[in-house]
């Protein structure tokens, strides 16, 4: 019986946490000089876990070992990167933490039928360039080499940028899997909210990633002396946006599985003495179901319509970014549940409202991921933190996942069948 050790488990984020551009909290950006220095400490990590590493076009760091009978492998990942003054355990958790076993089972010459990759996947976040999740699309065959000119606020392409940190971004086509090779995607990842520690766990199982979309509203009033306008006479901006933002909040409270946010607004002329004669705001609205994910689009919607007509008031929305949920495959579900039992631990399943690689991966396998507890739900934030029993326990779970993993070496096509209840 493998012995996890809590010191030299949370030793490894430390260390990673010092690859960081900011004092206060972490900062690691895709491409940045702190993911490049980062890469030959975590290819290091990987060796000495008895993996085979690389770093491929679009800035991923790979493990792998393959398996004894088998040439099909489960790949598990996470991001390497961060938010400007994040945490030590967004992304990063998802990577040490399954590392850190396969080193536990490197000393204990543990090996398994099918082979695993290990992936730190170089983008998620999308903080530096124009894009989310290039890392996990790449091994989807979904970046193409147009998506290399995007620039950074300083100018810096995304080529320019990768091969900065060693990475081959013309060998691009290279990055793609074959989905025939793949049996699943697994991901374990702090929650970013408060559910486990509300019901007192410390992990659990992921039933779907959300799905996003984005609106932006304009609403053109009528600037005007704000001392001698009557009341009944004013067409204010600002006004509306108010009564748009509480309607749109009471949706977003009242229906199960979804949740929304005005999060800019933007007041124009904005001073003291002037009525609002301009407001844009945006609304962002998640669920992993995309029928109550456009219902709810519509009655916000018509609530503008309706409101433009009472108030005198020109109100127009557009949506402006759509991505689409997934669903973690239930037969994987299944098995992290089982995983869970054997370790003593009540299961429970919970929706992500995060997204997160499964998202891009979807198109290539079965995805599946095990949420971990994190503190007061706190996430994006440099006081992010976990309990290290918690990390235990979810090496655990993960270390009898992996060993009890049933899948069928003769299906090539298996994600398709689990594809049939994604959201399209």
């Amino acid at each position: 019986m493998i012995q996890y050790n809590e010191n030299e488990l949370m030793a490894y984020f430390e260390k990673a946490a010092e690859f960081s551009s900011t004092k206060r909290g972490v900062t690691r950006l895709y491409c940045s000089q702190e993911h490049k220095n980062f890469i030959p400490v975590l290819k290091k990590w990987m060796q000495e876990a008895g993996l085979q590493t690389k770093i491929d076009a679009i800035g991923n760091v790979i493990g792998f070992k393959p398996g004894k009978k088998s040439n099909k492998k489960l790949i598990i990942g996470s991001h390497q990167d961060t938010v400007i003054e994040g945490g030590k355990y967004d992304g990063i958790l998802g990577v040490l933490l399954p590392l850190y076993i396969l080193q536990k089972y490197h000393e204990h010459g543990v090996e398994f039928d099918y082979g695993i990759e290990l992936v730190a996947f170089g983008d998620e976040e999308g903080v530096r360039f124009p894009e989310t999740l290039l890392g996990s699309k790449a091994l989807c065959g979904n970046v193409d080499k147009t998506a290399l000119q995007v620039v950074d606020k300083d100018g810096i392409s995304l080529k320019e940028a990768l091969t900065f940190i060693g990475a081959n971004p013309d060998d691009l086509a290279a990055c793609k899997r074959k989905q025939s090779d793949i049996i699943g995607y697994f991901e374990v990842h702090i929650e970013q909210g408060p559910i486990l520690e509300q019901k007192n766990l410390p992990v659990g199982v992921v039933t779907a990633i959300t799905g996003i979309q984005r609106h932006r509203v304009f609403i053109q009033g009528q600037a005007n002396h704000a001392g001698t306008t009557p009341m009944d006479m004013r067409k204010d901006a600002l006004l509306a946006a108010a009564q748009i933002i509480t309607f749109a909040n009471a949706i977003f409270t009242k229906t199960d599985n979804l949740v929304g946010v005005v999060g800019e607004l933007n007041v124009q002329p904005n001073a003291v003495n002037v009525i609002p004669d301009r407001v844009d705001l945006t609304i962002e609205i998640r669920s992993p179901s995309p029928e109550i994910r456009h219902k709810a689009a519509k009655e916000i919607e018509a609530f503008c319509q309706s409101l433009a007509t009472k108030q005198n008031l020109e109100i127009q929305s557009s949506k402006n970014y759509e991505m689409n949920g997934a669903i973690c495959d239930k037969d994987l579900q299944k098995q992290l549940e089982e995983a869970i039992q054997e370790n003593q631990i009540t299961p429970f399943s919970l929706f992500s409202g995060a997204g997160h690689d499964g998202l891009a991966i979807q198109a290539l396998s079965p995805i599946s991921m095990l949420f971990l507890r994190c503190e007061a739900g706190i996430s994006h934030h440099f006081k992010e933190e976990i309990k290290p029993d918690d990390a235990i326990i979810a090496a655990k779970v993960i270390d009898s996942f992996l060993r009890n993993l049933q899948y069928d070496s003769t299906q090539k096509n298996r994600h398709l069948a689990s594809q049939q209840t994604a959201p399209v």
